[in-house]
């Protein structure tokens, strides 16, 4: 088993020095985990706030440190092969991304059915890093499944929690990191009086009544940084335009849904995709208008605040979209490829699956006078987290700037209440 050997430090803006292991470090410096360095984390968000090139290493190093932290200050028997084991984790749990992050999910779950998650697990089990971790003493499908949330070992189910769950060191990293990096202010959260008022009820993680505070602006964070860093209207504008070039590059480079190998998946990174954008015929305008920042305008956008079958199938059903799009381009007009419908729950919106601002579902305790732990519900002990108990959906539609007026008419018709973006 790998000892606790300590190699040297990193210097992270969040946390300060990182000291890393000799293991660590021989994961660290494998190809998997370096080709990192290379897939930013929040690609497209750069047009909006020039800071925002940090990259998946960064975050996967922070989010290595906070689960050591984490497992460390847990009141439970954990052995060091245990936080070893969830430091590791942490460090793997997103070398599975490809390139451009989370853009690159709206071409690998339509044509290969996988997302980020499933790559992640790949990568673990039958490169490098399989060998590694076999070397020292670790299974690689036990890390694997630990990196992406399946982890249910039983009676520590509660490990795998702090990798993936409503409360993991994954949000509590790219939270206060984004916000960071972006400059939007809205990461300004406690995570270490979460850390460290942390239990575990039921084999769960729980949050200690205590940091209620720095749990509620912890998930106000969450939902801020939403609105205002994943979903801008223009950031989402440059990510759309490269998801595109991706779709009509594949046939000029299959490799982008072809890779038959870990080792081919491994040459995409955001610099060889934009190489290959860049020459290809289908793409190159696309690139071209991105270096120019001649973006995707918003013609038309509407939250919606209560919940109508119609709306939640042009949110879920990707044909049903495509119908409205062709609908909304005829009606204008314009050609069909000309109009997008972008909603939050597309593949390439970050960390944005669910619908709207429903609170995540976290345990609480509190502690009775002989210290036994009390559970608690959430939203009954925070009028912030009541307060976010409701429904909203986003959704835009985008066009190029000379079709925006006819777009906007087109939609409005459809959608009424015209909410033009200028």
């Amino acid at each position: 088993m790998p000892k606790k050997q300590y190699w040297s430090f990193i210097k992270d803006p969040l946390y300060g020095y990182i000291h890393i292991t000799d293991f660590e470090r021989e994961l660290i410096d494998t190809r998997v985990v370096q080709r990192l360095r290379r897939i930013k984390q929040l690609a497209g968000a750069e047009y909006v706030y020039p800071g925002a090139n940090h990259t998946r290493f960064e975050h996967s190093i922070g989010v290595m440190y906070l689960a050591g932290v984490l497992a460390e200050s847990l009141p439970v028997e954990l052995s060091d092969d245990e936080i070893c084991m969830v430091k590791i984790a942490g460090l793997l749990h997103d070398v599975g991304h490809g390139p451009f992050s989370h853009l690159f999910e709206s071409i690998s779950t339509k044509y290969l059915g996988k997302t980020h998650e499933s790559f992640t697990q790949w990568l673990i089990r039958e490169t490098e890093i399989a060998d590694i971790l076999s070397n020292g003493g670790f299974s690689p499908q036990e890390i694997s499944d630990l990196a992406v949330g399946k982890y249910e070992r039983k009676g520590k189910r509660f490990l795998g929690q702090i990798i993936s769950s409503a409360i993991d060191v994954d949000k509590m990293d790219f939270v206060p990191r984004d916000s960071y990096h972006t400059g939007a202010g809205y990461g300004n959260v406690d995570v270490f009086r979460l850390i460290y008022t942390m239990d575990v009820l039921d084999n769960n993680l729980a949050v200690d009544m205590t940091a209620i505070s720095a749990l509620e602006t912890f998930i106000l964070a969450r939902v801020e940084s939403f609105r205002s860093i994943y979903f801008h209207k223009v950031a989402r504008a440059a990510q759309i335009m490269i998801a595109l070039a991706m779709e009509r590059a594949k046939e000029d480079y299959p490799i982008l849904v072809g890779f038959k190998s870990p080792d081919e998946f491994l040459e995409l990174d955001d610099y060889s995709v934009w190489a290959m954008l860049k020459s290809s015929k289908k793409s190159e305008e696309i690139l071209r208008k991105l270096e120019r920042r001649d973006l995707l305008k918003v013609a038309y956008s509407k939250t919606f605040y209560v919940k109508d079958q119609f709306i939640q199938n042009l949110f879920i059903n990707e044909t049903i979209r495509r119908n409205l799009e062709n609908e909304i381009a005829e009606t204008a007009g314009v050609d069909y490829e000309d109009v997008i419908i972008d909603v939050p729950t597309v593949p390439s919106v970050p960390y944005g699956h669910s619908l709207g601002i429903e609170p995540m579902e976290i345990p609480v305790f509190s502690r009775g006078l002989g210290g036994e732990k009390i559970p608690e519900k959430l939203s009954e002990v925070s009028n912030v987290i009541t307060a976010l108990k409701g429904f909203m959906n986003i959704i835009r539609i985008y066009t190029w700037k000379d079709l925006r007026e006819k777009v906007a008419a087109a939609a409005e018709k459809i959608f009424g209440d015209d909410q033009k973006t200028k």
